[in-house]
């Protein structure tokens, strides 16, 4: 009972911060938390029965001032709570951390022997949207298939019936690096504690309070945000590959949709929505007929401030994909796809090897030596020879290859890595 009834109460108050936000106060919600019993909620199975449940358990003269958030004089009847933000010593090194503090009182039954701490975090920083949970990082503190936040310790005997701590008093440091914030930037923070007897039944006591944190790092609904603006920008780059040689073959815009429709979140998107995106689509490949270009480089530096290493790599390819759709890769088309690379900040070995990958030699129109073998006019010859040396024994060794594919390839390289001996080694 004891460890089903902590992640339902936490559930109860993450779920209600988020959808009932804008119908009740914060010091409200709190309060509520507070009030709830289990048996109440347990007699809910459905999600949206536990809401209306919420909504009418909400006493309309519960906390009439809640722009307060800190009364000047502690009442210690019952339970507070604060939060400071400070390190943690691990392994010779420090982490930063919030310190959660309690003072009041903790009111137990005659039965009640031991007792447990819970708490959880939300982001409350938009008034008139629905809260955030913070979501945890490491499965420890993640609630039962949630990853919502949820941090769980034994406190030990209760020394009385009404138990009162009349100092501040610290009873949890929550790593940073533990939790997922919903959003970067200036974030409000509201901590709920709550104490239950360690053998389950009603929970003893609740408190919350709120900490202003500046959050530097990309939240969980940023980089899904992130995410999908950057597959959209990918499809603009993947079209204007396409675009490099003042041509759309069909095949290559079929692609290009395809890779849309899959990488664009739509899964719980209206018929509306799909319609959109179709239509939005028809439209970027007009602007491209109509010879209408746009800014690479700056899609790209946009891209590369919210995308991760692995989603550019992933933008690429597509382009790449695009310019094999017609089994010829023009010398416009490896031009651009030098320059995405190169903005994307992609490692140029890297970029060769999934040029080798994706457009072997023969496909190329126009041999770009540079592009396809690495080497550079401003490497010395000694510099060359080597180079160009490392490049032999690799192709040399894929010509007995049993895949006549890759055979072939090893032939026309080798050729190539031949005539490059000529230009750059003499």
């Amino acid at each position: 009972m004891g460890k089903l009834l902590i992640p339902i109460l936490i559930g109860v108050a993450a779920s209600a911060s988020m959808i009932l936000f804008s119908l009740i106060s914060r010091n409200k919600l709190a309060e509520l938390v507070s009030r709830l019993r289990p048996r109440d909620l347990i007699s809910h199975f459905s999600f949206s029965d536990l809401i209306n449940y919420i909504k009418v358990s909400v006493s309309p003269k519960a906390n009439p001032n809640p722009s307060i958030k800190f009364s000047a004089q502690l009442d210690l009847s019952v339970l507070n709570c604060r939060v400071k933000l400070t390190k943690q010593e691990q392994n010779n090194s420090d982490s930063d951390a919030f310190s959660v503090e309690i003072c009041g009182s903790i009111h137990a039954r005659r039965d009640v022997q031991t007792a447990t701490l819970s708490i959880s975090i939300v982001d409350v920083t938009e008034p008139r949207t629905q809260g955030e949970p913070v979501q945890a990082r490491v499965k420890q503190w993640q609630m039962p298939d949630s990853s919502v936040f949820c941090y769980n310790a034994k406190l030990g005997k209760l020394p009385h019936q009404v138990t009162t701590i009349s100092d501040w008093t610290s009873i949890a440091l929550l790593r940073l690096d533990w939790l997922s914030l919903p959003h970067k930037g200036k974030r409000e923070l509201m901590f709920i504690t709550s104490i239950f007897p360690a053998e389950g039944g009603e929970q003893l006591a609740c408190a919350h309070c709120y900490f202003a944190y500046h959050n530097r790092d990309f939240g969980y609904l940023d980089l899904q945000e992130n995410d999908q603006r950057a597959k959209t920008l990918a499809v603009t780059l993947a079209f204007a590959v396409s675009a490099a040689d003042n041509k759309l073959y069909d095949c290559e815009v079929e692609l290009i949709k395809n890779w849309a429709r899959d990488n664009i979140d739509l899964s719980e998107a209206s018929n509306k929505e799909r319609r959109k995106l179709e239509k939005a689509l028809n439209e970027t490949i007009a602007f491209f007929r109509d010879g209408n270009q746009l800014n690479n480089y700056d899609i790209c530096r946009e891209i590369v401030g919210i995308a991760p290493l692995a989603v550019r790599y992933d933008i690429l390819n597509l382009c790449l994909y695009v310019a094999q759709a017609n089994s010829s890769v023009t010398k416009e088309e490896l031009t651009v796809l030098k320059d995405l690379a190169n903005w994307l900040e992609i490692d140029t070995d890297k970029f060769r090897e999934m040029v080798e990958k994706v457009l072997p030699v023969d496909m190329h129109e126009v041999l770009d030596v540079e592009t396809i073998l690495g080497v550079t006019s401003d490497m010395n010859k000694e510099k060359a020879r080597r180079h160009l040396n490392k490049e032999y024994s690799k192709w040399s060794a894929r010509v007995t290859s049993s895949d006549p594919e890759i055979q072939t390839q090893a032939d026309q390289m080798l050729k190539l890595i031949a005539e490059a001996r000529s230009q750059y080694v003499g």
